[in-house]
């Protein structure tokens, strides 16, 4: 197989919880379907580029049909049970089992991430390479094989994120790269970095490669008038 992306993801209708509390909850779905879209369309480019295989893990289980119809071509398969570090440790598992030299995971909340990371964190020698977020966690992690001891003990959806990921990386010996950042969008607060990106530009602190042209985010964006 080569190499292979995986995206994680759930439903749109499920929306954002915390982006919901400043946009409402029919705005902020409306924007993690146009975000889901936008993550697909780049894993595409960037699979279509790197040769590389391609599957989609959803949350909750039972959501397979309406993610399938969503990401037509998908390899679609139920994210596992467990806090996102098990989650990512299962899709990073099934990756390598179905023949994958190096495997990549993103989410579908930074619909503007410069696909040339991606190309960089897919292609570079080390075994474990990340795209920073400016929240304390990361955008995207590339492997070049199973490695739960950077997944496991990980305090999820806290700014101690990416701190914590290099601690473990060094107590296990294993080479950690950090490519230059992005953001990835969870509330109201991140909406300016976000409408940077969809401008083409690069938002304050993050990478200067050039941005996805997240074009559903740019629709959704001029049909919420978000400004």
């Amino acid at each position: 197989m080569g190499a292979a992306i995986g995206l994680m993801c759930k439903p749109p209708r499920l929306g954002k919880t915390r982006l919901a509390a400043g946009l409402g909850q029919g705005a902020a779905a409306r924007l993690a379907a146009a975000f889901l879209a936008d993550a697909a369309a780049l894993a595409e480019e960037v699979a279509l580029r790197a040769h590389a295989a391609r599957m989609a893990f959803h949350a909750p289980p039972d959501a397979g049909a309406e993610v399938a119809a969503l990401l037509p071509g998908w390899d679609v398969r139920p994210q596992a049970e467990g806090d996102l570090g098990a989650r990512m440790g299962a899709a990073f598992g099934a990756l390598f089992a179905a023949g994958a030299t190096k495997a990549l995971l993103i989410g579908a909340d930074a619909p503007t991430l410069p696909p040339a990371l991606l190309e960089l964190a897919l292609s570079h020698p080390a075994e474990a390479v990340l795209v920073p977020a400016l929240d304390g966690g990361y955008c995207a992690i590339a492997l070049r094989r199973a490695s739960p001891a950077l997944l496991d003990g990980i305090p999820w959806s806290t700014r101690e994120v990416l701190a914590a990921t290099r601690a473990a990386a060094a107590r296990a010996g294993i080479s950690l790269v950090e490519l230059p950042g992005w953001h990835d969008v969870d509330e109201a607060a991140d909406l300016p970095a976000l409408r940077a990106g969809l401008a083409g530009q690069a938002p304050g602190g993050c990478s200067h490669l050039p941005p996805w042209r997240a074009q559903n985010t740019l629709a959704a964006w001029d049909e919420l008038s978000l400004g």
